[in-house]
């Protein structure tokens, strides 16, 4: 009886431990870049790009299309 509750908290430790691996890993990257998980990155709408030019451009048009009707 004492035995197989043994044994299965050391499997449930070991599940817990895998579990939480990832979030372990992310925590220790994220503390070793100095605040920076994924390294030197703009912050989102900052920076220019074709495509937000063309999506610019689009939603200008369909908004000239839908005032002309």
């Amino acid at each position: 009886m004492t035995g197989d509750v043994i044994e299965v908290w050391v499997y449930m430790l070991l599940l817990a431990c895998f579990s939480f691996a990832p979030l372990a890993y992310f925590v220790y990257m994220y503390t070793m870049k100095h605040g920076e998980p994924f390294g030197n990155i703009e912050p989102h709408g900052d920076s220019e790009s074709m495509v937000l030019d063309i999506a610019g451009n689009l939603i200008d048009k369909v908004k000239g299309f839908v005032v002309k009707k």
